[in-house]
């Protein structure tokens, strides 16, 4: 949940990746971590990952970003990470509390589309356990792995996953390559700095 104080003229926001498992929901947040320009006044924010011996994302991945000064208010935003498999599903609750963007990270492949079907399903319950509306979130989607062979055309995927009343921002991806990266993350904060800061 934003935490705007109108004193310190400080706006914090909260991020969520979400997306099925190897979906590249971790590299988006290491590639942001490591190429992020902060001022050198500013220390950069530590990135904490939880990983299994597999390599996916048990709990979650935290990376704090302090951007510039918006309208005379100091943003942070904290991005968060859920774990891609479904057996953490209580996680992924978790890390959905206070959310206030979502970033869909949806893997291009033909043979995921189940697979990012179902996680999109799992990411609107979990917001309706939380009492929250997918519609009353900014969310964005980044359709990622655009590299591999059997990526699906952008407008199946739009079919699949952006057919709905509100259509969203939606981008390419290689996460891996920093392609897309930031386009992503620049949206999600400008529709969430439109929210709070434009009242």
């Amino acid at each position: 949940m934003a935490i705007i104080n109108r004193a310190t003229k400080e706006l914090q926001l909260k991020i969520v990746y979400y997306g099925p498992a190897k979906s590249g929901k971790t590299t988006n947040l290491e590639q942001v971590h490591a190429n992020v320009q902060v001022p050198d006044s500013a220390p950069k924010g530590k990135m904490t990952s939880l990983a299994t011996s597999s390599d996916r994302t048990l709990f979650f991945d935290f990376f704090p970003l302090e951007a510039t000064t918006i309208k005379g208010f100091k943003t942070k935003f904290s991005l968060f990470t859920v774990p891609g498999q479904v057996i953490y599903n209580a996680t992924r609750q978790i890390v959905l509390r206070g959310v206030d963007g979502i970033v869909f990270v949806a893997d291009s492949q033909y043979e995921k589309m189940g697979e990012n079907i179902e996680t999109f399903g799992h990411m609107t319950d979990n917001l309706k356990s939380l009492n929250l509306n997918l519609e009353d979130i900014p969310y964005v989607i980044q359709y990622n792995k655009r590299d591999t062979e059997d990526a699906a055309p952008v407008e199946y995927l739009e079919y699949v996953l952006n057919n709905r009343e509100v259509h969203v921002p939606y981008f390419e991806g290689v996460a891996n390559k920093c392609e897309g990266v930031f386009e992503t993350l620049n949206m999600i904060t400008k529709m969430l700095i439109h929210k709070y800061l434009n009242k």
